[in-house]
């Protein structure tokens, strides 16, 4: 399995084999191949119907969940926009409500490759571009996109007149490519993070953001001043208190919102930071009643997912099997919270060798039954080894997640992690495709 996926459909395979042979030259930074790419496509991210654009290094995913929720509670026709995907490239591109369907996706690829193919764009250049002339031709009230990798020069980043922005949680990850020696950018490397996320800010345009530490967010204001956006942070223009209900409050008044339906208390911070984008803006109006239907009916795969019945749990004889798609030490402490008042499970893990092979495993210490290591699929994985230097109990490898569930001994939930790569092969396998 690739980045770019497969198709049962052979129009769009043609294409998703197009893209496969694309690569991004070494050192090329920037938004110049994306702004000629679109120029030649007649500038379709120009005419969009009103954006909520969102950064961040977690849940930036799910409080794009949660904005779509809201906004199809209150009635409007969404557009969105997430990545990665997790079985079919559709999912990267929902138009008006509706994964993208196959001869639509397979036209607007040809077009868009076609019109660039001496330009040597990306993978992410192409995929953006597609998108943005789909949400262009088809009819709907709002968009909502989330930021791909950083912020600043994200493909997205060509964007202007954004309803609202929003900068999820902050943390460590895609060092290689954040983290690149520049001249007159912060030094301290979570401070660095924060002012590549910032870089989505625009004119006049809220900048809506979670609570961080002073000098990260000290980052984040420096760049929503240079760039003239007007920001509303957590803890200072905006509150969410977090019990038994999420009680939010800010200038124009207090809400008492449902909880989410997805698990973990992170979800309840991701979908108060989709409630302020919403309340620091003027041109979408969604009622309160609409912002909790949205909540609880907000659905994000591979994200603390409690697996269906299906050919691979059937499996786990009985047992919950959990899947999640985290990879860095944030997820790795999320996933940690949740368990916290649990009895100890198995864990199965695959881990990209780019990742910290601590992440997940090193938060979860004395909670595990068992440590299963298998391959991340189509990429370079960390070594059974390299994973147990950082667990307390002995690691097994097994060839494939089937395999692991097998050779579990009774007793005890499962729990899947580590790789959006192994989530995406998790739910082929048991036939949960993301809709």
């Amino acid at each position: 399995m690739k980045d770019f996926a497969v198709s049962d459909n052979p129009r769009v395979q043609a294409q998703l084999d197009r893209l496969g042979a694309l690569t991004l030259p070494t050192g090329r930074l920037g938004l110049e191949v994306i702004h000629l790419l679109l120029t030649r496509l007649g500038d379709p991210h120009k005419a969009l119907p009103p954006v909520f654009h969102v950064a961040g290094t977690n849940g930036k995913g799910s409080t794009c969940a949660y904005l779509r929720a809201m906004l199809e509670a209150e009635g409007y026709t969404v557009h969105a926009a997430t990545k990665p995907h997790l079985v079919r490239y559709n999912e990267r591109i929902r138009v008006a409500g509706k994964l993208i369907e196959d001869d639509l996706l397979a036209d607007l690829l040809e077009e868009v490759l076609d019109k660039g193919e001496d330009l040597n764009p990306s993978f992410f250049e192409v995929t953006t571009a597609a998108t943005f002339l789909a949400f262009h031709r088809i009819p709907a009230d709002v968009c909502v996109i989330e930021v791909g990798l950083g912020g600043r020069f994200d493909a997205t980043n060509v964007l202007d007149g954004q309803a609202a922005c929003g900068i999820a949680t902050l943390g460590i990850d895609h060092e290689a490519f954040l983290l690149v020696p520049e001249a007159g950018v912060p030094q301290d490397p979570l401070c660095r993070i924060a002012f590549e996320k910032a870089g989505i800010a625009r004119p006049g345009v809220p900048l809506v953001t979670q609570a961080y530490a002073p000098a990260v967010t000290k980052a984040v204001i420096d760049q929503a001043m240079v760039a003239g956006a007007k920001t509303a942070l957590r803890n200072l223009d905006w509150f969410a208190d977090l019990g038994e209900t999420i009680a939010y409050r800010d200038r124009h008044g207090e809400l008492k919102l449902p909880l989410p339906a997805l698990v973990g208390t992170h979800q309840a911070d991701n979908a108060a930071l989709a409630v302020a984008m919403l309340r620091h803006q003027s041109q979408v109006q969604v009622s309160p009643e609409a912002m909790a239907q949205g909540i609880s009916a907000a659905r994000w795969p591979a994200r603390l997912q409690l697996l269906g019945p299906g050919p691979l749990t059937a499996l786990a004889g009985g047992r919950k099997v959990w899947l999640d798609g985290g990879h860095n030490v944030d997820a790795g402490f999320a996933i940690a919270r949740f368990f916290a008042g649990a009895a100890p499970f198995h864990l199965i893990t695959g881990m990209l060798s780019s990742k910290d092979p601590a992440a997940i495993v090193a938060p979860l210490r004395g909670k595990l039954l068992s440590l299963s290591v298998v391959p991340a699929p189509g990429h370079e994985a960390h070594r059974p080894e390299d994973i147990a230097a950082h667990a307390d109990l002995a690691v097994q490898a097994f060839p494939d997640v089937a395999a692991a569930l097998r050779a579990r001994p009774p007793g005890g939930d499962v729990l899947i992690a580590g790789s959006l790569y192994l989530a995406g092969e998790v739910l082929r396998l048991n036939r949960e495709f993301p809709d």
